[in-house]
């Protein structure tokens, strides 16, 4: 019994412990959103801010505005390329190990901005634009190279992937048609077992096309020989000579003499 009211006790401490961890990192979450919310909304209106500055305001303090502006608007936008980027590729690692060295410049510009935005004295802030206005465009150029390397590495990835996709898809489409090379190879090996000459016609020449002969035009065998045509069967010649006696005697014919011996 005392066991059972021991393990009871572990039990519901275990569930008030979880329940406080619980409760602490869903208060810690909201927290961050509300803080993130916040943030989002200063920066939303310090932009908006500056973009009225820059465009309804002339001389330094338009000028001023234009520089945090562009500052940063090209620091937000390869802060974002590189967070959504190295999600997906661990070797934007360093990139981002770089970019924030870089962040820190350009806060410190961003500060120094904003401070001599409410510096009374304008020619003083005028002298000091050229070097700000360097500063700016060597700062918001670094930052733009890693911003666009970040995503041509990315296009990169994504035309080798299709690319390699496109060949599996090639391979598998052959395979679904295993039918068309099946049909394909007995005729291949037809055309081989024939030969190149298989298709000329019997008995001519090929690649000469001689002319029949036509119809009534003159004697048939004088035809046959002169166009190369089947010789017609006659009877087979004897190889010895006729015999005079069995010949048929005309009367203009004359009598052969007998031949006399000395």
């Amino acid at each position: 019994m005392t066991a059972a009211i021991t393990i009871l006790a572990l039990l519901l401490v275990a569930f008030v412990a979880l329940g406080v961890y619980a409760t602490v990192k869903a208060v810690g979450a909201a927290k961050r959103g509300v803080d993130r919310t916040i943030t989002q909304a200063r920066r939303t209106v310090e932009d908006t801010t500056l973009r009225a500055k820059s465009f309804g305001q002339t001389g330094v303090a338009g000028e001023l505005a234009q520089l945090r502006l562009a500052l940063r608007t090209s620091m937000r936008a390869t802060q974002d390329a590189l967070h959504a980027g190295v999600a997906e590729d661990s070797s934007l690692a360093e990139s981002v190990g770089l970019f924030r060295r870089l962040s820190a410049h350009g806060l410190e510009l961003d500060e120094e901005l904003k401070r001599l935005e409410r510096e009374p004295d304008r020619a003083t802030v005028a002298g000091l634009l050229p070097q700000l206005r360097e500063r700016t465009e060597r700062i918001t150029h670094s930052a733009d190279s890693l911003r666009w390397a970040a995503r041509d590495r990315a296009r990169q990835f994504a035309e080798d992937d299709l690319d390699a996709l496109n060949a599996q898809i090639d391979i598998e489409a052959g395979a679904l048609r295993h039918w068309t090379v099946e049909e394909q190879r007995p005729a291949q090996a037809q055309g081989a077992a024939q030969g190149p000459g298989a298709g000329a016609p019997r008995g001519r020449d090929a690649g000469v096309d001689w002319p029949e002969p036509a119809a009534g035009s003159g004697n048939s065998s004088t035809a046959d020989d002169s166009w190369g045509g089947p010789a017609r069967e006659e009877a087979p010649q004897a190889i010895t000579a006729p015999d005079p006696h069995l010949r048929t005697k005309y009367p203009w014919q004359k009598s052969a003499r007998p031949e006399t011996t000395n």
